[in-house]
């Protein structure tokens, strides 16, 4: 990552802005460019609080502000944003680095690292209390959800934070559960490497069958990663923390929920019954259908979801 990228957010960074309105919602649509980074904030027509706005924070890999990759759009995060901004709240979600509105940013694998992601919603969050919106919400999907933790303990302002299916184990454990599926020729591969990664040491030489998981250009990110237990992290966040899990998650399981939970006071726990990873309403022990959500851009979130967050939400500005 060269020198410009390495400074890009410490320093003020200047934003632009173009706006769409749609007047059959109750929201404005607003193209925000800070810097090489790009995002969209919904503003409510009808706001609860005009100093408040919900900062979104998409989950891992090269996602978009709708929660979509390339080969995957189900537009949960674009329908939990808009559902939120139709009752009343202004809401920013952004595209990663690398992707959409944000392409224009390098993005060197063998150099990013997890605290880069979590630098860049901070940076966000600066931007949105620069442009008024003082009081604060982090609500991060999946890996989101650990930044969005991270993230409030950096910025001033915040006054809660949503969990929406996050892991409630280090990253490394969650991997480890999930290669248990796998077949014991590739558990015995995959295993020495993982361990190594979580001692913090790269391994040069990896299988390459397991190449597109530990490719030695990856493993410095999985090493800064690895290092957050999102449980403990939870804990230290002396905010109202609302943490929804689906039972019908094929990634993170309840008990994740249940662990983040356990660790704050403050904390909302809301399972859900029938909802998957992508927050979609699924039928329930249906694996096709499950898989079959992360593709469908049509299928809304989970409407429990949806309730109960703006509940949350509204208790935050009381």
């Amino acid at each position: 990552m060269n020198r410009m990228l390495r400074s890009l957010w410490v320093f003020a960074l200047l934003s632009s802005w173009v706006y769409a309105q749609d007047l059959s919602k109750n929201f404005t649509e607003k193209e925000w460019q800070m810097g090489p980074l790009g995002g969209m904030l919904t503003i409510a027509h009808q706001p609860i609080s005009t100093d408040t706005a919900v900062l979104l924070i998409a989950g891992s890999g090269p996602t978009d502000r709708d929660g979509n990759q390339a080969l995957m759009q189900n537009n949960s995060l674009r329908f939990l944003a808009e559902g939120w901004s139709e009752a009343g709240f202004s809401v920013l979600r952004y595209d990663k680095r690398g992707v959409g509105a944000s392409a224009s940013v390098s993005v060197n694998e063998a150099e990013i690292r997890f605290t880069d992601f979590v630098a860049d919603a901070v940076a966000w969050g600066n931007e949105l209390q620069a442009q008024g919106y003082t009081h604060l919400v982090l609500a991060g999907h999946s890996e989101g959800a650990l930044i969005a933790a991270l993230a409030a303990q950096q910025l001033s302002g915040v006054i809660g934070v949503l969990s929406l299916s996050g892991a409630g184990r280090p990253a490394a454990e969650v991997l480890r559960s999930q290669l248990m599926n796998q077949p014991k020729e590739v558990q015995e591969l995959a295993f020495p490497v993982l361990d190594s990664l979580v001692q913090g040491k790269e391994v040069p030489e990896v299988s390459p069958w397991l190449w597109a998981l530990f490719r030695p250009s990856v493993q410095p990110y999985l090493i800064s990663w690895f290092a957050h237990d999102p449980a403990e992290i939870v804990g230290l966040i002396e905010l109202p923390v609302f943490i929804a899990q689906g039972d019908q998650d094929l990634q993170v399981t309840m008990q994740d929920g249940e662990r983040l939970a356990q660790t704050n006071d403050q904390a909302v726990w809301v399972p859900i019954t029938g909802m998957n990873h992508v927050l979609k309403q699924v039928t329930e022990g249906d694996v096709q259908d499950n898989w079959k959500s992360y593709t469908d851009p049509v299928r809304p979130i989970h409407p429990e979801l949806l309730k109960r967050s703006l509940e949350f939400l509204k208790s935050l500005r009381k």
